[in-house]
């Protein structure tokens, strides 16, 4: 799953930030618009509540079946396994996309995380045949994501029809709360181990064990231990040849945080977007942020340093 290569039919993504305000307002916004896709050949997918879902298929009637429909919660539940689903609904194809997340009951970490996603977007499918309206329901998103539906969105939808976007920021230009700031040391109880080319299958054995002694879920430490692996392979391949990696187990999570002392990072948006098949390097963070449940980068002062988040499972 790639984005897809520039197009020759001059055809390229339209994200639109589209705020409403009631039920009814949903239902006059969506359907001409989805019965519009359909005339013009588009597959149209609709991603919001069961209760909105059900509205718009009695407003469409027959018209319902010819249009795909998900549940934002199951959706939009990790934002970056979101965008590889997006790739894999929009390539080679002229799609609609109706989507809507669930920003209520997400921690901080999460909702910065969906608005870095929004952003994304725009460099992910720049050159797919889309229209990608991302809803706003006003009585529910909290202010803050709000502020930043201009900031990801370069189409606004409003009374007066759409209009560019004055506070549009490219992708690779924004910053989020917490981006810039250090990351805090590993605690004192980390385990800590170094590592060379050599050495990275003790390495897989030593997370696979320390996992397994803290009480993750098996299925989970695979994820952990493929993760590891590709972003330590990188540190011996692309890096100084050699770094550390750190574990250690916090508010439900089992952390590894893998320092690269001859790392840097080149690309503006580091495993956001999956690689091109001819590439050498970005495939370990790629995998990563889809298989963790956060994926932090620092470089500084020459050393980079990746820190994985994955909850321990039940």
């Amino acid at each position: 799953m790639r984005p897809e290569r520039a197009r020759s039919d001059g055809e390229s993504l339209k994200h639109v930030a589209v705020p409403y305000d009631s039920d009814e307002a949903f239902l006059e916004l969506a359907v001409p618009h989805v019965r519009t896709a359909l005339r013009e050949g588009r597959q149209v997918l609709v991603i919001t509540c069961p209760v909105k879902l059900a509205r718009l298929r009695e407003a469409l009637g027959h018209e319902a079946d010819l249009i795909d429909s998900r549940l934002s919660t199951s959706w939009y539940d990790h934002p970056y396994r979101t965008l590889a689903a997006y790739h894999e609904y929009t390539r080679g194809r002229r799609t609609l996309v109706i989507g809507e997340p669930v920003w209520a009951g997400r921690s901080r970490r999460e909702i910065r995380e969906l608005i870095r996603y929004e952003s994304v977007i725009n460099a992910a499918f720049r050159a797919t045949a889309a229209i990608m309206w991302c809803l706003y329901d006003l009585r529910h998103v909290p202010g803050g994501v709000l502020d930043y539906g201009p900031v990801n969105h370069p189409v606004l939808l409003g009374a007066d029809g759409e209009t560019a976007s004055s506070r549009f920021v490219e992708p690779h230009e924004l910053v989020l709360h917490d981006d810039r700031e250090p990351l805090p040391e590993p605690p004192a109880t980390a385990e800590t181990v170094r590592f060379t080319a050599r050495e990275l299958k003790r390495l897989r054995q030593t997370v696979g064990d320390y996992a397994r002694a803290a009480g993750m879920d098996r299925n989970l430490i695979t994820s952990l231990v493929i993760s590891v692996s590709e972003i330590a392979a990188n540190s011996v391949e692309h890096g100084a040849g050699y770094g550390t990696i750190a574990m250690w187990v916090v508010d439900g999570e089992l952390v590894c945080e893998i320092a690269d002392p001859g790392g840097a990072l080149d690309d503006p948006l580091p495993g956001y977007i999956p690689p091109e098949p001819e590439s050498p390097r970005g495939y370990g963070l790629w995998i990563s942020r889809q298989l963790c449940d956060l994926v932090e980068l620092r470089a500084e002062e020459g050393l980079l340093r990746v820190r994985l988040h994955l909850g321990m499972g039940s």
